[in-house]
Order: structure tokens, then C-alpha cells, then sequence
């Protein structure tokens, strides 16, 4: 992202899959979007090519 401007979304998230994002972000001394964030940066590919139809 080459900007700061940031998006609000909501999710919908298996409880356990949370509370486990949440206390890894304590530990790690981050917050719960920057650990998002990151996890969809190393899991998504550098470039999504979306392909008509």
C-alpha cells in the first residue's frame, strides 16, 4: 500500500482464531491490524491477477 489511508471491514471470525490473533499481537507489542496485515502480506501473492470471463 503506498499510502497511509486505511479501510474499516468487518469480519466475521471463528472466536478461538481471534482470541489466539489478539494475544499474539500483545505478544509481539503490535496491534491486531498490523498483525493482519502482515499475515495477508506474506500470504497473498505479490500481484493478483483477476481474469475476465
Amino acid at each position: 500500500m503506498t499510502n497511509d489511508a486505511k479501510k474499516r471491514v468487518t469480519l466475521f471470525l471463528d472466536p478461538n482464531l481471534l482470541k489466539q490473533a489478539k494475544a499474539q499481537a500483545i505478544a509481539e507489542e503490535t496491534s491486531l491490524t498490523t498483525l493482519i496485515e502482515e499475515a495477508l502480506k506474506k500470504y497473498l501473492p505479490k500481484e493478483t491477477i483477476i481474469k475476465k470471463a
